[in-house]
């Protein structure tokens, strides 16, 4: 049973990482859409940003079961404060890659209204997310 914790917790961990890289790269990827004037160009970035966000959540859903399953099956702030402050930063994460996939949808269908400086700012949300996040973690307020 401990071995199996320990397996889940260190593949939580891991796709946690990865798709966090996704998600600070994305907008820096739309910062370059927002201000790319060359449609060759601009062609490219938008196809690397496909595929970058088709990645990014692939590695998403296992880490939000990996992360239901700590918490659900193995008792992980189970009824404390902390994990339910934890879990709405979390749900604000999602949200976030959410509004990541309407904005890419905006850069497709060619109406994206967003300068490359809103991009800039943007891309500092899930930093300050994760964060908190990892705060809450490892001090359990």
């Amino acid at each position: 049973m401990a071995n199996s914790y320990l397996w889940i917790k260190t593949f939580h961990i891991v796709f946690i990482t990865s798709w966090f890289a996704g998600l600070f790269y994305l907008p820096r990827i739309f910062v370059n859409l927002a201000d790319e004037k060359n449609s060759e160009a601009n062609h490219r970035l938008l196809g690397m940003a496909d595929r970058l966000f088709r990645f990014m959540t692939i590695l998403a859903v296992p880490a939000v079961v990996l992360g239901l399953t700590l918490w659900l099956y193995f008792g992980i702030g189970a009824g404390d404060v902390w994990m339910h402050a934890k879990l709405v930063f979390v749900i604000l994460v999602i949200g976030y890659h959410h509004a990541c996939w309407s904005l890419l949808k905006k850069f497709r269908a060619g109406v994206n209204t967003k300068s490359g400086v809103w991009y800039r700012w943007f891309n500092e949300v899930p930093v300050i997310l994760l964060v908190i996040i990892v705060t809450l973690v490892i001090f359990k307020p």
